[in-house]
This record gives C-alpha cells, sequence and structure tokens, in this order.
C-alpha cells in the first residue's frame, strides 16, 4: 500500500506541475499573443484552442490529476499520523479547488460565452475585451495553485 501511495503522490506531483507548466504558458504569452492580433482572429483562435484542448490526452492529465488529488487527501485523511498527511491534503486541495474548482467555476463558464459569440460581431469584440483580463486572471491563480500543489506533492515524498 505505501509504494501505490508513493506511485500516486510522485503521479499527482507531475501532473499538477505539467497542468501548472501549461497554464503558466497560458498566463505569460499565449494570451497576450491573442490580444496583440485583430479581436476576430484572436476570437477565433480561443474558440479553436477551446475545441482542441478537449482532447484525451489532455483530459487525462488534468482530470486525472484531481481524481489522484481526491484518492490522495482521503489516504491522508485514513492515515493522520502520517507525516505526509498536510502535505498530501494542501496539494489535493490547491489542485481540487484552486485548479479543478476554479477551471470549472470560471475559465470554463468563459469559454461558453465565447464559443457562443460570431468573431467579428460588436458581441464578441466587448466580450473579448473582458474575456482577455477576467480569463487570464483567474489562469494566474490556476497556475500558482497546480504549482503550488506540485510543491507540497514534493514535499510530501520527501
Amino acid at each position: 500500500m505505501e509504494r501505490l501511495l508513493y506511485i500516486a503522490t510522485f503521479a499527482a506531483a507531475l501532473g499538477s506541475c505539467l497542468v501548472a507548466g501549461i497554464f503558466f504558458a497560458f498566463s505569460t504569452f499565449v494570451m497576450g499573443a491573442l490580444a496583440r492580433i485583430q479581436q476576430a482572429a484572436g476570437i477565433s483562435a480561443m474558440q479553436s484552442i477551446n475545441v482542441v484542448v478537449l482532447n484525451p490526452v489532455f483530459l487525462s492529465v488534468f482530470v486525472g490529476t484531481a481524481i489522484l488529488c481526491a484518492v490522495l487527501m482521503l489516504s491522508a485523511l485514513l492515515g493522520w499520523s502520517s507525516p505526509r498527511s498536510l502535505y498530501l491534503i494542501a496539494g489535493g486541495l490547491l489542485y481540487a479547488v484552486g485548479c479543478f474548482g476554479v477551471t470549472m467555476m470560471f475559465n470554463v463558464p468563459l469559454n461558453d460565452a465565447l464559443a457562443a459569440v460570431a468573431p467579428g460581431s460588436t458581441e464578441g469584440a466587448n466580450l473579448w475585451m473582458r474575456y482577455l483580463s477576467v480569463w487570464t486572471n483567474w489562469n494566474h491563480v490556476r497556475t500558482a495553485a497546480s504549482f503550488a500543489a506540485s510543491v507540497f506533492f514534493i514535499l510530501a515524498l520527501a
């Protein structure tokens, strides 16, 4: 059982760090690049990204890490006397709430709203200006939470 917990923690550390890297790229240059091009082109590009991202590889890492976090937090609660418990709970909560929860509560609704507009429309242009700042701010939260989760999982392994 200890070996399985180690493997799950290692996988959660890798998954949360990988997701943090993806979100970091969006926060530091992808959204900035999209903001620099014509609004209709930026909207079209982001609409395409939001479709293509829903693929088995990304979803297995993104959702799989959330599932691992739930398993690790349950394990930590059941084995509370372990020195790793607090690290596992902290990492699990950071990823589950700060990454997965923020995505579902904030980024996905913004993506859905963006999907519903015509790229060249006035409605699209108005949404795009708000989308760029609000979506990116929530993405910063997801980036930091995912990275911090990976740090706590690494500490649990030490």
